[in-house]
């Protein structure tokens, strides 16, 4: 699923079982105001809709559109309008702007029955396909038994912005959390695993945008696959995947574990009425109830809408 280079091209797959069309949007750089193909995916295999081009390369920016009926009274709210965000993506090339382009009605109006026609191309968050080569020489997770594990929560940003003996550029990253004096402390606490408060790519509510805030501790996930892109020293989605696999690394040579939370109950909070801007659209019905005053968002895909929250061991391999 996802986005997958193979070193001479990158098949992308989208599970969308109650869809009757996918189109994959390719686009130029962050700042395209709308894509610049738009590659109807002709294949559709148990559900999933697929294709490979052979020509992309990593750095790819993309993001679909679903087709499919659009009748909220039974839970179907396609609408081929919006570009969603891939589930799937391992990493997230342009940020969410918010828009009233990005809800699938019309903002304003009663209810949330009505179709939106607008076009949420410019502002809609999109995907990046990367290059996962990544080495990883002899590391093994540490597996420390449960009943000898020492679990030490913690914030990425939190525990490492003001920490005085983490190198100043560092600090608030992943690389920082990766950093000797960091890990020396932990070990010396006997710590064997660490649990990373939210560490996926998050939007900030527009609630929060508005008034000049940020979302810290990252419950409203969009990319359940893709580093949060804000904790690295570059600020580089690219850059997330190797900064946080090599995060992972560090600290399972020093035997201490890496477990992440992993909320499908914490999100964006609007719910049903709220945008259109990642794939889990194209989901629904399949997984969650999207009926008229239904308390389920639009946002939850297949692959994580099996527990309310979980803490889940880090697999970056």
């Amino acid at each position: 699923m996802g986005a997958t280079w193979d070193g001479k091209g990158v098949n992308f797959a989208l599970y969308a079982e109650n869809a009757t069309g996918v189109e994959l949007c390719l686009f130029d750089s962050v700042d395209s105001q709308k894509e610049s193909v738009r590659i109807p995916m002709p294949e559709h295999t148990d559900l999933v809709w697929h294709c490979y081009l052979p020509d992309a390369t990593p750095g790819q920016l993309y993001g679909y559109r679903v087709h499919g009926p659009h009748e909220p009274l039974s839970g179907q709210r396609f609408n081929a309008n919006k570009v969603l965000l891939d589930p799937y993506a391992k990493a997230i090339g342009r940020d969410l702007r918010w828009d009233d382009s990005l809800f699938g009605y019309v903002v304003g109006s009663e209810g949330d029955l009505t179709f939106d026609e607008r076009d949420s191309a410019a502002f809609a968050p999109l995907a990046e396909v990367i290059d996962p080569a990544f080495t990883w020489g002899d590391d093994r997770p540490p597996r420390t038994p449960m009943h000898k594990s020492v679990i030490y929560e913690l914030h990425v940003k939190g525990f490492t912005q003001l920490h005085p003996e983490v190198p100043e550029k560092l600090r608030g990253s992943y690389a920082g959390l990766a950093s000797d004096r960091v890990i020396r402390h932990l070990t010396d606490l006997g710590v064997t695993a660490v649990e990373l408060l939210p560490v996926h790519y998050h939007c900030d509510d527009r609630v929060l945008d508005e008034r000049g805030l940020v979302n810290y501790w990252g419950y409203s996930t969009l990319g359940f696959f893709a580093p949060e892109p804000r904790y690295t020293t570059s600020h580089s989605s690219l850059n997330a995947v190797g900064e946080f696999k090599t995060m992972v690394r560090n600290l399972h040579s020093a035997g201490i574990e890496v477990i992440w939370t992993w909320s499908t109950t914490t999100r964006p909070k609007e719910i049903n009425s709220g945008p259109r801007y990642r794939s889990g659209a194209s989901t629904t019905p399949a997984i969650i109830d999207c009926r008229p005053k239904s308390h389920a968002v639009t946002w939850i895909t297949r692959a994580v809408a099996t527990r309310s929250t979980c803490s889940i061991r880090a697999c970056c391999r």
